[in-house]
């Protein structure tokens, strides 16, 4: 896996996603999850950020500006 992947959790049911959070980490990619506030469902996202494997935890609304700053080459 490339060090450049970065995966997005959003509100959902579930836990799978958590061990592709920790392959990705694991591969040197960053995680974003939605944060429990904003999102309808926490599973997702939650079981993410519970694997203390993700770079940020955001509310929706931040995630975009954050993604575009990470293209674009910055942090």
């Amino acid at each position: 896996m490339d060090a450049a992947a970065l995966a997005i959790v959003l509100t959902g049911m579930g836990h799978d996603g958590a061990a592709g959070v920790k392959t990705i980490a694991g591969a040197g990619g960053s995680i974003i999850a939605q944060d429990e506030k904003i999102s309808v469902v926490w599973g997702m996202p939650g079981a993410a950020a519970q694997t203390g494997q993700c770079s940020e935890v955001l509310p929706l609304d931040e995630i975009d500006p954050k993604v575009i700053r990470i293209l674009g080459g910055r942090r």
